[in-house]
């Protein structure tokens, strides 16, 4: 407890690629950044095989050589980068106000600035078979991955708007697509489900759940119940794509910032800015719209940007050590 606190100008709360992008802005802008990884160092994308919608990879890249490369370039210009999980915050109300931040429960930290980039999580069905296939054919995501599916038949698990969304971006490029729906409505709007039911290689499933995804090392079907009657059937597909919502790795900082009813930060106008004066929050942590590698790097940018001129308004206090 003797120790010196030790004190920084910008603080960046997570590793995917608006966390690294943060960084190599704030880096080239000197402000000294100190990246914290969080539980999944890189970010969701290092759960993905394959990354081909990311400018600058003509032939493609896989998700943790690009966040391993990402990393090296936010510390060529002087980013440190530490294996470490803040868990618990203390934000200032003051312009000028110093931030407060927790390392694993035991170290203290302070910093002028709060990039926040700690993501959100897909939600899973959590059976065995499907976490073991994951990446294996079986994803949160048909925009990154339904690319690796064309002209195959896949299933898509969910109700709500993004599962229809979803679901009609896999019918463009693929054979059949088979919607599983637990209940026996869905929950997307009434524009949405008339898209779907007017696609052709679109099939329905109402009151239906995953048993289990069949395969040994890549999805070959599915065995699926009715949860009404309880029979089961198998159905042959090579994709299964989970559309039941999205958590944001947020609930530190609950109480302190302004979310919406799920827990995204809420950013004001086209700015990083959140309710406190020096906190910024960037990618899936605030946008609940594009959820995108490329997207979540823009709005890192813009973070460090906007840090970067909340920094050069303020005076600056003496830094400590």
């Amino acid at each position: 407890m003797s120790e010196k606190i030790e004190r920084i100008k910008t603080l960046i709360i997570g590793s995917g690629p608006a966390g690294y992008t943060a960084a190599i802005y704030a880096a080239r802008a000197d402000l000294k950044p100190v990246v914290y990884t969080g539980m999944e160092p890189g970010g969701q994308l290092t759960t993905t095989t394959e990354v081909d919608n990311f400018p600058g990879y003509p032939e493609g890249i896989d998700g943790p050589t690009m966040m391993v490369q990402l990393q090296q370039q936010a510390e060529r210009f002087g980013t440190d980068v530490r294996i470490g999980m803040v868990t618990a915050v203390e934000l200032s109300d003051e312009v000028g106000g110093i931030h407060k931040a927790t390392i694993d429960d035991n170290k203290s930290i302070e910093a002028e600035t709060i990039i926040i980039s700690t993501g959100a999580s897909a939600k899973y069905l959590n059976i065995p078979s499907e976490q073991r296939l994951r990446g294996g054919g079986v994803s949160a995501c048909a925009v990154c991955d339904g690319f690796f599916y064309k002209g195959q038949d896949v299933a898509i698990v969910g109700a709500g708007d993004t599962a229809a969304e979803e679901a009609s971006y896999l019918a463009n490029i693929c054979s059949k697509v088979t919607m599983l729906v637990r209940k026996d409505y869905m929950r997307a709007s009434k524009a949405m489900q008339h898209r779907v039911n007017n696609l052709k290689n679109i099939e329905i499933l109402y009151n239906t759940e995953v048993d289990e995804v069949l395969g040994d090392q890549v999805v070959e079907g599915l065995r699926i119940v009715n949860n009404q009657t309880g029979d089961k059937k198998e159905i042959t597909v090579t994709g299964l794509f989970i559309a039941i919502g999205h958590k944001p790795n947020t609930d530190i900082f609950k109480g302190q910032l302004d979310m919406d009813e799920t827990g995204y930060i809420v950013t004001k106008g086209k700015s990083t800015k959140t309710n406190k004066p020096g906190v910024f929050a960037s990618g899936d942590a605030q946008d609940k719209e594009y959820r995108q590698a490329v997207t979540a790097a823009g709005t890192g940018c813009m973070a460090a940007l906007d840090a970067e001129r909340y920094l050069a308004t303020i005076e600056t206090p003496e830094e400590v050590g």
